[in-house]
Order: structure tokens, then C-alpha cells, then sequence
């Protein structure tokens, strides 16, 4: 591919059989990542989605979340608030606990981190089961803020994730039935 061609996105999604338990097809995003120019394709075409409103603040879930929410913010000129595991982060704290399949989880936001009023994007890699971002989403809502819309690299939609955002702008580059 030379530097004027413009990257198929699924093209740098490499899928790994059986991982990480047998049954689950991987879809992984590292071959994008190391490619400048997919990746910056990726940051490209959410920003360009989302460059119709004003965004105060974007919002991401650890780890992969921060990837592109990181750029994407700058793109959009919008500030970055990361939501983390119990115990990461240094000052005071709104935590959510929600269910999965198989237990319990905590995400906790800095409480002064958004501001009642704020709109806010949530941003992930990944849209599966939605539980993660339903716990953003929560989090959001809590200090009074209005999440406008919800991005990703790839919806899984089978999981029908995107039922369980009562968000109306969902944005996905990629989506797979399976």
C-alpha cells in the first residue's frame, strides 16, 4: 500500500481462532495499531462522525479505550477523562459496580473529572456485551453530565451491545455478525 492509498480498515483486524478460550473468534487490533496510516484512518473517520457537535469531554474505559479516545480527543478538541479499575486512581472517586457474565466488576471516574452539563462521548475498541460502557455511561450520568454519543472500532453485533445504550448517536467503524 503507498502512502496516497486509503486503508481498508477490516484489512488490519486479524482474527484469532479459539483465544482465549475455545469458541471465541479474536479480533485483534494490534496490525492496525502498528500501521501509522490505518491507525490515523481509524482517529479520522470517528472524529469526522462526531465533528457535528460540541464534545467537552471524551470518556474511556481502561485500556484499549485510552487508545483512541486519547487522539480522538485532541481531534476534537475535547478533553480526556479516563475511567478506571478500583484503586488507580489518586483523588476522590464515583464508582459504579455492575454485573457480567461471569461476576462483578468496579469503574470508578475522578469526581471532579466532568462537570454537570458537560457532553460527553464515550469511546472504546470494542462494543461486545455493552456492560462496560453501560458502567460509563452510568458514571457519566451520575455527575450530571449528558453522554451525546458512543464510539467504536468494532461492534460485535450479534452481542447486541448497542441495547443496552440508551444513547441515540452509537457509532461503529467496523461491525461483524459474529
Amino acid at each position: 500500500m503507498t502512502a496516497c492509498e486509503t486503508p481498508r480498515l477490516t484489512d488490519f483486524i486479524r482474527e484469532i481462532p479459539d483465544f482465549p478460550r475455545p469458541g471465541i473468534l479474536f479480533r485483534d487490533i494490534t496490525p492496525l495499531l502498528a500501521s501509522p496510516l490505518a491507525f490515523h484512518k481509524a482517529i479520522d473517520d470517528l472524529a469526522a462522525h462526531f465533528a457535528h457537535g460540541q464534545i467537552d469531554v471524551v470518556v474511556a474505559a481502561e485500556a484499549r479505550g485510552f487508545i483512541f479516545a486519547a487522539p480522538l480527543a485532541l481531534r476534537l478538541k475535547a478533553g480526556f477523562v479516563p475511567v478506571r479499575k478500583p484503586g488507580k486512581l489518586p483523588a476522590d472517586t464515583h464508582a459504579f459496580h455492575y454485573e457480567l457474565e461471569y461476576g462483578t466488576d468496579t469503574l470508578e471516574i475522578h469526581i471532579d473529572g466532568i462537570r454537570p452539563h458537560q457532553k460527553v462521548l464515550i469511546v472504546d475498541d470494542l462494543l461486545a456485551t455493552g456492560g462496560t460502557i453501560e458502567a460509563c455511561l452510568r458514571l457519566v450520568e451520575r455527575v450530571g453530565a449528558t453522554v451525546v454519543g458512543c464510539a467504536f472500532l468494532i461492534e460485535l453485533t450479534s452481542l447486541q451491545g448497542r441495547q443496552r445504550i440508551p444513547v441515540e448517536d452509537v457509532f461503529s467503524l467496523i461491525r461483524y455478525d459474529s
